[in-house]
């Protein structure tokens, strides 16, 4: 009688030819583990990550509010509403959510790159989709967080009203403006070279289309030029649709915003797949 083991032992105890991926689905583990880092990196300063933009975006609604009178009325849709239950849905959107997601999108690979550590993020067993899940998941963990924060502290300020009319809505133009700006600032992170054309794309770019997307007034008062520009704004579908979560109603058509960011999602995660595959600016 044979003492040879069964081929199939001798098989399984022979491991992986160079080149041949162990793990052939998606790596859970992996993909958890970067998803934490993203999150504790983030909770680890919160003073400066969490809670300034926080207060900040009361601030504004404090100011706002203030300077216009709580009970002033604003038409959106044909409907009337007190101006400080207009703004304050477009400010948790637009203040408290998309910069914070920004911020934290465009900052892991930028601080690797600038640090040398880069390699920590392209080495691990991790895909390009498992990679990039893990950066906009944390990103966008931080954007729903210091969104909550805002809508709580807005609940309790005196004069304004954020009951949720359609919550449904709120969370998916909240996930689709949180996922925009989390895959704009990978975009940003993979692009720039130093911190400054990170500045550069947030105060050239994000700060103008943000105040200018009828965050602060009804787009219907403006000049049919500027109400063109506005519509063709992705934050102001954005915007339109979070404010349609509270009032019941908006600027525009939601489902053509739903489809036209939706839309600009897809473009820009394939775009940052394809150039993480690729490794450029990141593997030179």
């Amino acid at each position: 009688m044979s003492s040879q083991p069964p081929i199939g032992e001798i098989q399984s105890a022979i491991r992986s030819a160079p080149g041949v991926p162990v793990i052939r689905n998606v790596n859970w583990g992996g993909l958890k583990t970067l998803y934490v880092k993203e999150v504790r990196r983030f909770f680890k300063v919160q003073l400066q990550t969490v809670w300034a933009p926080a207060i900040t975006t009361l601030l504004f609604l404090i100011v706002f509010t203030i300077a216009t009178g709580a009970k002033s009325p604003v038409q959106v849709g044909g409907t009337i509403v007190p101006f400080a239950d207009f703004i304050a849905p477009g400010l948790i959107i637009s203040q408290g959510m998309v910069g914070p997601a920004f911020a934290n999108a465009s900052f892991s690979l930028l601080v690797g790159k600038i640090q040398g550590t880069i390699v920590d993020y392209l080495q691990p067993p991790l895909s390009t989709a498992e990679l990039l899940a893990a950066l906009v998941g944390g990103a966008m963990t931080r954007a729903f967080l210091v969104g909550f924060i805002c809508w709580c502290a807005m609940a309790l300020y005196p004069g304004v009203h954020v009951t949720p009319a359609h919550p449904l809505a709120i969370l998916w133009f909240g996930f689709l403006g949180a996922a925009f700006l989390s895959f704009l600032g990978v975009l940003t992170s993979i692009w720039a070279e130093k911190f400054d054309h990170a500045a550069a794309v947030t105060n050239f770019v994000i700060a103008p289309l943000s105040l200018l997307s009828g965050t602060f007034y009804s787009v219907d008062r403006l000049a049919p030029a500027f109400r063109a520009f506005s519509h063709a704004n992705p934050f102001f579908y954005i915007i339109s649709g979070f404010r349609y979560g509270f009032l019941g109603t908006a600027d525009s058509p939601i489902m053509v915003g739903s489809i036209a960011i939706l839309a600009v999602d897809v473009v820009l995660g394939v775009t940052c797949y394809v150039l993480l595959r690729k490794g450029w600016k990141l593997k030179n």
